[in-house]
């Protein structure tokens, strides 16, 4: 399918403008991280470096930006062209094309089963020759590398509109939990506190609850004036970013002293450290005593350090006391970054066996 872009030719089957092939001789990496809300591609060249020596800052040919790219949310055809379209992007910024990549990391949320990854990277094959070498991670894949600088070693809790913990051993071995969508309970994301916020608004109102001042501020929020309305606010579109928008104000609300809204915080607090605990414990990243280190990455709006009301820092505070060789990473860089390090690594490792 071809479609015009400011005066170019754009080949969608093929991702490819109707340009000159790579005159540059530049070899680069493309690394995707799709959610939810958004999708991220980046474009690095191929760094002839180990990872403890990476430039600093990273060398960062083109950024760009697309919406949902999860097939659990828009569905297979969406997230494809969507992937298809942030990837042609970011070639188009670099001012090169498919015949420059050298290796695909494509870290997205939804996939969570082999048969993902397969159908995923079948349709790459579409895209890029054969000789590129293509690898399909889950999102949390590619925070985590964000925070190792592409080494897969320790856990990453990313808690945004939705939440996962997901870890890797330096033997290859990993686990996740959580991550499986709000109707199978992720309690801890930023659409579980903001939705348990609203069944709170909905159960005072009735009696069935306690009066809480998350009432007068949400409804202040979303310009509505009765609770009644919110039944109607919440179904004409219950997408996740959308209610997950809410969590500030529920975080306002508890740092203010109302106790429904510091319920529910700690509850959110709970769920995640607990599935932080399931994976360390799964993979034995704590050593026979507990007490061996392992890096914790955590990525999320939910987990921001900026308010009063600190929920990652409360987390860390429930995981370190089983767990005290833990240390929490903050990235410095975004999850595509990641997820182009990751590729740079499979790519260098490749390198290495053919060589």
């Amino acid at each position: 399918m071809k479609r015009h872009r400011n005066g170019e030719i754009w080949d969608f089957e093929h991702e490819l403008p109707a340009v000159a092939a790579n005159q540059c001789g530049v070899d680069v990496v493309l690394g995707l991280d799709g959610g939810t809300t958004s999708t991220v591609c980046v474009c690095m060249p191929v760094i002839p470096c180990s990872h403890s020596h990476f430039p600093d800052p990273l060398p960062v040919l083109a950024r760009a930006v697309a919406g949902c790219s999860n097939h659990n949310s828009v569905g297979e055809t969406a997230a494809r062209e969507t992937l298809e379209q942030v990837m042609a992007d970011a070639l188009a910024k670099s001012g090169l094309n498919r015949t420059a990549v050298r290796a695909v990391c494509l870290a997205v949320s939804g996939v969570n089963h082999p048969t993902d990854q397969q159908r995923i990277i079948d349709w790459l094959s579409d895209i890029f020759p054969s000789h590129i070498q293509l690898y399909v991670q889950n999102d949390a894949v590619a925070a985590l590398a964000s925070g190792t600088m592409g080494k897969l070693h320790g856990c990453v809790l990313i808690a945004g509109t939705g939440t996962i913990a997901y870890g890797f051993t330096e033997d290859g071995r990993e686990a996740r939990a959580a991550g499986a969508g709000p109707i199978l309970g992720d309690w801890g994301s930023g659409y579980g506190i903001a939705a348990q916020a609203l069944t709170a608004i909905v159960r005072a109102h009735d009696g069935r609850g306690p009066h809480t001042m998350l009432t007068s501020c949400i409804l202040q929020t979303l310009d509505l004036v009765s609770p009644d309305e919110l039944i109607g606010w919440t179904y004409a579109d219950p997408s996740w970013a959308r209610i997950a928008a809410l969590v500030p104000v529920v975080v306002s609300c508890a740092e203010a002293g109302d106790e429904v809204a510091n319920t529910i915080l700690l509850d959110s607090v709970q769920e995640l450290a607990s599935s932080v605990k399931a994976v360390v414990h799964r993979l034995g990243l704590c050593g026979e005593d507990g007490k061996d280190y392992f890096p914790l990455v955590m990525v999320g709006g939910v987990l921001e350090a900026n308010k009063r009301w600190d929920i990652g820092k409360e987390v860390m505070n429930y995981i370190s006391k089983d767990y005290p060789g833990v240390q929490a990473i903050r990235p410095t860089v975004e999850p595509a970054v990641g997820a182009a390090l990751l590729a740079w690594s499979f790519f260098m490792k490749e390198s290495k066996k053919s060589s």
